[in-house]
């Protein structure tokens, strides 16, 4: 199961240096966990969990392996992007592809990187980019609704829902406003999915910051208050210094370097964990003297679908789970001592997977 993050924003800001920053410090989680570029624009990173640590150091693994997150760096957005400009059509087909949208905002001024609009103004980037994605859903939408009629009056039931749906998001983007915004009953959320509209992806914005900026500047404060009247995640990072963050391989440099800026930790581990809160995703553990490793589920998940992603034959043919909290595992000093003070709790197939179980499934495959 790959969740993927689709780094966006218009030429100039800074997007491909957050990426690339990602990128090399997935390389340099390398010595410990599995890593892989996918293609040059893809790249697969750990979400950063200290709990991994902790339980593999109480059941005593051979390996650590962390739940990972998908970003692709896409192409440059420019106006006129939605009728094909400069790249337009393989941006937005791009777009529709990833599961949540990292927006990059430029709030720094460099006289030797030109601004595409010759300006440094985050919001009215943001508008340009969100214009760009709501005629495209425009277009999309008035294209399909036709073809959804006719199966409609053939009876369709499915049709008819989806219909009444596309005709409640073709009405907001027509007063200018993204699908994610207009709709937000929960009953709806899966189907306007289906719809892979542009504007129904979940968005956090980034407020790329020069070095000696801060995240009380007035320009992030005015992207921290655009997110938070749209429920849409922010995080304020300086990429040209996370790009040398991630290029010190060893541990306790990194730690000085960060120390000396006076930072507790990389702007990217919060930029990772932000996407994964966003997706709305939880982890759970398996551990064991071979490996610990974290997995990723979607919250919500039931304990079936949380072993199918291990692999299908658990999910075809589950039979239990025995399920450990994680605060009981360290308090009992693992499975064993969970063991003898009852602490293990044995689930069916309607058991809810929370947030940081060790689960261990039983299943039977004919």
């Amino acid at each position: 199961m790959g969740f993927k993050c689709g780094v966006v924003g218009l030429p100039n800001v800074g997007k491909s240096t957050l990426f690339n920053a990602l990128v090399e410090t997935a390389k340099a989680q390398a010595a410990n966990y599995p890593f892989c570029t996918i293609e040059p624009n893809t790249g697969q990173v750990a979400v950063p969990d200290p709990r991994l640590d902790v339980l593999g150091r109480l059941a005593k693994s051979a390996i650590l392996v962390p739940t990972q997150l998908i970003f692709v760096d896409i192409a440059g957005l420019v106006r006129g992007a939605s009728k094909g400009e400069g790249l337009g059509n393989r941006f937005l087909a791009h777009i529709r592809e990833v599961d949540m949208i990292v927006h990059v905002l430029r709030c720094f001024a460099d006289s030797n990187i030109v601004h595409v609009e010759g300006r440094v103004d985050p919001l009215a980037d943001a508008e340009a980019v969100e214009t760009e994605l709501m005629l495209a859903d425009l277009e999309s939408l008035e294209r399909r609704i036709p073809a959804a009629n006719k199966r409609a009056k053939g009876g369709d039931e499915d049709a008819k829902a989806e219909i009444a749906l596309m005709e409640e998001a073709l009405a907001a983007l027509r007063e200018g406003r993204p699908a994610r915004l207009a709709i937000t009953d929960p009953e709806k959320q899966e189907a306007l999915k289906r719809l892979q509209l542009l504007t129904g992806k979940p968005v956090l914005y980034v407020a790329n910051i020069d070095e000696g900026a801060s995240a009380s500047d007035a320009a992030p404060q005015r992207i921290a208050a655009k997110a938070a009247a749209e429920g849409a995640g922010f995080v304020t990072i300086s990429a040209a210094v996370e790009a040398e963050v991630a290029e010190i391989a060893d541990p306790a440099e990194r730690q000085a370097f960060l120390d000396a800026l006076g930072v507790t930790e990389p702007g990217l581990a919060r930029l990772i964990r932000q996407s994964y809160a966003l997706l709305n995703l939880l982890t759970f553990f398996t551990a064991g003297p071979k490996e610990t490793r974290a997995w990723t589920v979607r919250a919500g998940a039931r304990a079936p679908e949380a072993a199918g992603v291990i692999h299908t034959d658990f999910e075809k043919g589950f039979i239990r789970a025995e399920a450990i909290s994680y605060d009981d595992y360290v308090a009992c000093g693992g499975e064993s001592g969970a063991r003898e003070a009852g602490k293990i709790r044995v689930e069916g197939k309607d058991y809810v997977v929370q947030e940081g179980d060790i689960l261990h499934f039983r299943f039977q495959v004919s």
